[in-house]
C-alpha cells in the first residue's frame, strides 16, 4: 500500500507520495497561492530549470525540449500565465536530468509520473475534458517514445475533486467513461458540454457498461440526467488497461471540495485559484 506524507515548509503543508521517493515532488496546498513554479521549485531543487504551460483542457502533452523554462523572478502570480506566452498543453515531461515540470488544478486531477529506470517524470492536468482525450495515456505513450518502459513507470493522481460529490451530466460522463468500455467510443472531436455530443442510445449504453464495473467510476445522483463522476477512477482504469500494474499507482485520499481549509475547489467557490503540483528528474 502506498502511503501520502504531509511535509511542511515554513509552516505551510504540502503532500508528497512514497511511490515517487526517487524524486523531488511536491502536491501543493492552498497556503502556497500566489506562489508560482519558479518559487515552490527552491523547496523540490533549488538547481532544477522550470517549466510550465498553459492549460487548455486538451490532451496536447509537450517536452520540456519544445518549452522554453522559466527563471525565478519570471511570473509574480499563480495567474500570470496570461501574460507570459506559455505553450498550450496540458501535460509536460522532461526531456534531461534536474527538470521541473508542473501543473495546477483546483478539482481537476494533477497525475505526476515518474520512471525509476532513466528518472525521467511527467505532469498532467487531467480535468474531465483531458480525461476523455486520454491525456494521461498520451502522455505515457510520450514517455515511451524517449525510452520508458510501462514496468518501470510510477503514477500518482493527487488531490482532486471525489466522485461522490462530482455531479455531472450523463452525457459528460459517458464521454469520459467511453475512454475504459467499449460501447461507442466519441471521438475526441464530439468532447463537449453539448449534450447531443453523444446520442442517447450510446450514451445509455456506455452508462450501462460502467455501472458493471467494479468498483464503478460513475455514482447514482437524485436529479435525472445526472450522475457522480470518479475522474480518479477513470484516469486509473485507463492506465490498468494501458497494462500498468495496481501497484504502480497510487490515487491520493484527499478531495478538493471536501477539504476547503487545504485547497482551492472551482466547483466549491467558482474562483479562479489553483494549487500546483510538480516533480523533478533525477540528477545526473
Amino acid at each position: 500500500m502506498h502511503t501520502w506524507h504531509w511535509q511542511t515548509w515554513q509552516g505551510r503543508s504540502y503532500l508528497t507520495c512514497s511511490l515517487l521517493k526517487d524524486w523531488s515532488h511536491g502536491f501543493f496546498t492552498q497556503q502556497f497561492w500566489s506562489q508560482p513554479p519558479e518559487t515552490l521549485v527552491h523547496i523540490l531543487q533549488p538547481n532544477a530549470q522550470v517549466y510550465r504551460v498553459k492549460q487548455v483542457h486538451g490532451n496536447t502533452v509537450l517536452s520540456a525540449a519544445e518549452v522554453t523554462p522559466t527563471q525565478s523572478g519570471a511570473a509574480e502570480s499563480a495567474v500570470s500565465e496570461e501574460q507570459l506566452g506559455f505553450a498550450h498543453a496540458d501535460g509536460l515531461l522532461s526531456a534531461a536530468p534536474d527538470q521541473a515540470v508542473w501543473v495546477c488544478s483546483a478539482d481537476c486531477t494533477p497525475v505526476l509520473i515518474g520512471d525509476i529506470a532513466n528518472g525521467q517524470v511527467a505532469a498532467v492536468h487531467a480535468g474531465w475534458r483531458g480525461t476523455a482525450a486520454t491525456i494521461v495515456p498520451q502522455a505515457i505513450a510520450r514517455l515511451q517514445a524517449q525510452g520508458s518502459r510501462l514496468e518501470n513507470l510510477r503514477v500518482a493522481l493527487g488531490p482532486a475533486i471525489a466522485g461522490e460529490v462530482y455531479q455531472v451530466s450523463t452525457a459528460v460522463a459517458a464521454q469520459v467513461g467511453a475512454t475504459v468500455v467499449k460501447s461507442g467510443k466519441p471521438k475526441l472531436e464530439a468532447i463537449s458540454d453539448d449534450p447531443t455530443a453523444l446520442d442517447a442510445e450510446a450514451t445509455e449504453a456506455i452508462l450501462d457498461a460502467l455501472w458493471q464495473l467494479p468498483n464503478s467510476p460513475v455514482l447514482p445522483d437524485p436529479q435525472p440526467k445526472r450522475v457522480r463522476l470518479d475522474v480518479r477512477r477513470v484516469n486509473q482504469l485507463q492506465l490498468h488497461q494501458l497494462g500498468i500494474e495496481p501497484d504502480q499507482i497510487a490515487i491520493a485520499p484527499y478531495c478538493t471540495y471536501q477539504n476547503p481549509d487545504l485547497f482551492f475547489s472551482y466547483r466549491r467557490e467558482r474562483q479562479k485559484k489553483v494549487q500546483w503540483s510538480g516533480i523533478v528528474s533525477a540528477a545526473a
